[in-house]
């Protein structure tokens, strides 16, 4: 590897903060004392849109939002970049959990959220390399493909018309030349961006609508005043009429209210990217029509090309620390698991090496589906319990918001996740940690059992 990628990997950076290049993140907030209408806790998808919409629907207001590191540091700037309509962990769990018709709002939610991204970068002009390819779920083994038929049973329940279409591996292997894939499910209508990029052209949408933007600005305390809350970074203080907490996999960092360090922990997930393939190369793997694909193990993986011709592959496993640390970015274990994946899957790929290696925190909370709550009165929202599928789901989440905030009765603010009754983690560090390796023990034996003919496969 070069010394640039090993600088920026030093760095905690994504592959897409590496590729964006330099970037002039805006100041600090500076010593004073401050009032907003509203304060937004949290520059990521879910902050920004936000930001942008109350602008858009009130412009007279006073929107601030901070962030504790520049743009694109945290989940929105170093996801897959998935514009996907998966909600939660699977549609069989919000089912089990919720109940089918809840299951059918969350599906035709996400579907929403997918089509908002998708115009918003088509009506704005935004340069976030977004293609509108389709997306692929797809099976290496027998009991694999037998659950993924009842996936595709269900998911044509739940959504509108022609939402999915089922490829056996005749069809699968005229479309991509991966041997161990025995079937898939596609959606046409997802597509892929570069998350960094797309993340700082939302910075710059709200702020054209009037947002205040404050970079490596952190909160040190918030808590409730006669007149609304205040908010303090180590040099300022803000008072606000309205509180957005976008902070999501970070929230259990967040000193104040006990609430919003409750609902969620972050679980770690690690990504690699290779090298750029050249025509040949693509021309013998097949992939003309560019889909992403995401298989359906339990721990899953993901992969798709980037703009500029490589293949980024994730997950396989998860990481999870013990107490509030947020340091995890590195796994050279799940990363070398990834490498063997990635020549397993495209064995005419062996040749290639990893061009760069990257980790991040998603929000997991405990019930598994996304959560958008109050702390106290409706003056304080959060939202947390993406699953890493946030991508879509976050922007429409922040317009969501925007109607919370701005007192607007709509469709979105009546979605079943606005004030649920949710199920808050364990006390402690302790037994939320053992629960969640006890989850993580589950899929992985589901995972060996479903994928236990395949063992004699080299990986």
């Amino acid at each position: 590897m070069s010394d640039s990628v090993l600088d920026t990997m030093s760095k905690n950076h994504s592959f897409w903060q590496h590729k964006y290049g330099s970037y002039t993140a805006n100041g600090s907030l500076q010593k004073g004392q401050y009032q907003a209408d509203v304060l937004i806790v949290g520059a990521g998808f879910t902050g920004l849109t936000a930001a942008r919409e109350i602008l858009r629907d009130t412009p007279e207001k006073k929107v601030m939002v901070v962030d504790a590191n520049e743009i694109g540091f945290g989940a929105s700037g170093r996801n897959g970049g998935f514009n996907m309509t998966l909600f939660g962990m699977e549609p069989e769990t919000t089912v089990m959990r919720w109940g089918k018709k809840k299951a059918r709002e969350a599906q035709s939610y996400m579907q929403q959220a997918v089509a908002f991204v998708h115009n918003l970068i088509k009506n704005e002009n935004l340069d976030s390399d977004y293609e509108h390819t389709g997306m692929w779920r797809v099976a290496y083994s027998d009991n694999q493909e037998k659950r993924l038929k009842k996936t595709y049973a269900l998911l044509t329940d739940l959504a509108k018309p022609n939402s999915y279409e089922f490829y056996d591996q005749s069809k699968v292997r005229k479309k991509l030349n991966a041997p161990h894939v025995k079937a898939a499910i596609y959606e046409p209508e997802t597509g892929i961006l570069d998350p960094c990029k797309h993340v700082r052209a939302l910075k710059q949408l709200a702020e054209d609508a009037g947002a205040e933007i404050y970079e490596n600005t952190a909160v040190v305390d918030i808590r409730k005043d006669s007149n609304g809350t205040i908010v303090k970074t180590s040099q300022a203080e803000i008072h606000v009429k309205k509180l957005i907490l976008a902070t999501n996999a970070w929230s259990h960092t967040l000193a104040g209210p006990k609430k919003i360090r409750n609902r969620q922990r972050p679980v770690w997930t690690y990504q690699i990217v290779s090298e750029p393939l050249t025509e040949e190369e693509w021309q013998a793997l097949g992939w003309q029509d560019r889909m992403s694909i995401e298989d359906n193990r339990q721990l899953v993986h993901y992969l798709r090309i980037t703009k500029c011709g490589r293949i980024t592959m994730g997950g396989g496993n998860i990481g999870y620390e013990y107490g509030k640390g947020m340091d995890k970015w590195h796994d050279p274990n799940t990363w070398q698991a990834l490498e063997e994946h990635f020549y397993w899957l495209f064995p005419t790929l062996k040749h290639k090496k990893i061009h760069y290696k990257w980790g991040g925190a998603v929000s997991a909370n405990f019930d598994m589906v996304p959560e958008i709550g109050f702390i106290g009165d409706e003056n304080i929202i959060y939202s947390s319990g993406c699953i890493g599928h946030g991508v879509s789901l976050t922007q429409l989440n922040g317009r969501l918001i925007a109607d919370l905030v701005t007192g607007i009765d709509s469709e979105l603010s009546k979605f079943w996740i606005v004030n649920r009754n949710a199920l808050p983690l364990p006390p402690g560090n302790f037994l939320a940690f053992i629960g969640v390796k006890a989850v993580m023990g589950v899929l992985k034996g589901i995972d060996w059992y479903e994928e236990r003919d395949l063992r004699t496969q080299a990986r």
